[in-house]
């Protein structure tokens, strides 16, 4: 596994990182414990040195999962977490008050079981505490060595400069994938010029672009894509034809959608670190085999084509959650 530089921290971390929110949150039933760390392990022995959680997921279930998972490998993989949500509970809105800020700091050290923390990101902008102050929270813990590097999930260009003028950013957490493009407008020329890494989380579409969902797929009751209007049968119906010619690139290539995928992401620029999740090792090792794919100009070219072909259906979030993005 080759590594990538996140912004100019020096901070060195695999190609690709294994987003772990599915372990425990957001997509149904939490992955059985013990699987869970075998999981998480297998990573590592494939290379694997980049690890994304936070707070909010299962209210710090997943961060201690990681802490137990990762505890034999301390100094030799970087684990990103999230602070910025009312008692760690989404459903309870936002809450970036320096104070919670500290006190969601201090609870991811025990829980993941580290002196410090490799990157601490707010998980998403609170328009109710200025970002200076935000910024200027999480300098302080730099200073006091609890957080090495912060970053931001979900922000806006102009909030993203703010914050890099009182604490420089590492990297930035958002969407990005072949189907949600909206982050070339504006967001990666920004980032580009800052000097910040971009980590793009379903980099597969929330499984869409895998290929194995279609409109007659059903989901669990707790899983968070029945709420999403992109998911609505209607729209995954229209939304197949992308996933049909995607289809049809990886096997000309000999490789799989999901690879390509991955693969077109990391083309886009060196700074890119696409965290895609999973609970199964043969997905992981299908994931981890779309850092090898190469993409030729003329390969780009053809993607490029299907996509400015095949208008995208859908908003990616609706209601509240639609509202706490790009601020």
């Amino acid at each position: 596994m080759h590594t990538r530089e996140l912004g100019r921290s020096g901070l060195h971390v695999s190609t690709l990182g294994l987003g772990c929110m599915g372990l425990s949150y957001g997509y149904g039933p939490a992955t059985d414990r013990e699987a869970a760390i075998d999981l998480i392990r297998a990573a590592v022995e494939r290379g694997v040195t980049f690890f994304d959680t936070a707070e909010a997921y299962g209210q710090g279930a997943n961060e201690d999962l990681l802490g137990e998972a990762l505890a034999p490998f301390k100094g030799r993989v970087v684990i990103a977490t999230k602070f910025g949500f009312r008692e760690g509970d989404p459903s309870l809105g936002l809450d970036s008050d320096p104070a919670r800020i500290r006190r969601v700091a201090e609870r991811s050290l025990k829980l993941l079981r580290v002196e410090r923390l490799d990157l601490f990101y707010q998980h998403r902008v609170d328009p109710t505490v200025p970002i200076e102050e935000v910024a200027g929270t999480v300098r302080d813990l730099i200073a006091e060595g609890k957080v090495a590097h912060w970053g931001l999930s979900e922000a806006g260009v102009q909030t993203i400069r703010r914050a890099h003028a009182v604490q420089p950013v590492t990297a930035l957490q958002s969407e990005y994938s072949l189907w949600w493009r909206e982050p070339e407008a504006e967001i990666l020329p920004t980032l580009g010029e800052l000097g910040i890494s971009f980590v793009p989380f379903s980099p597969l579409g929330k499984g869409f672009l895998t290929g194995t969902i279609d409109a007659t797929t059903t989901f669990d009751a707790k899983d968070f894509r029945n709420t999403v209007p992109r998911f609505a049968p209607e729209a995954r119906d229209a939304n197949q034809a992308l996933v049909d010619r995607v289809g049809e690139i990886a096997a000309a290539k000999g490789v799989t959608p999901a690879q390509i995928a991955l693969a077109w992401l990391l083309a886009q620029a060196p700074s890119i670190v696409p965290i895609p999740g999973t609970t199964k090792l043969h997905r992981l090792e299908e994931n981890l085999g779309g850092a090898e794919v190469e993409l030729t100009d003329a390969d780009l070219r053809g993607i490029g084509e299907a996509l400015a072909a095949i208008p995208i259906q859908g908003e990616r979030y609706s209601g509240r959650s639609a509202q706490m993005v790009n601020r």
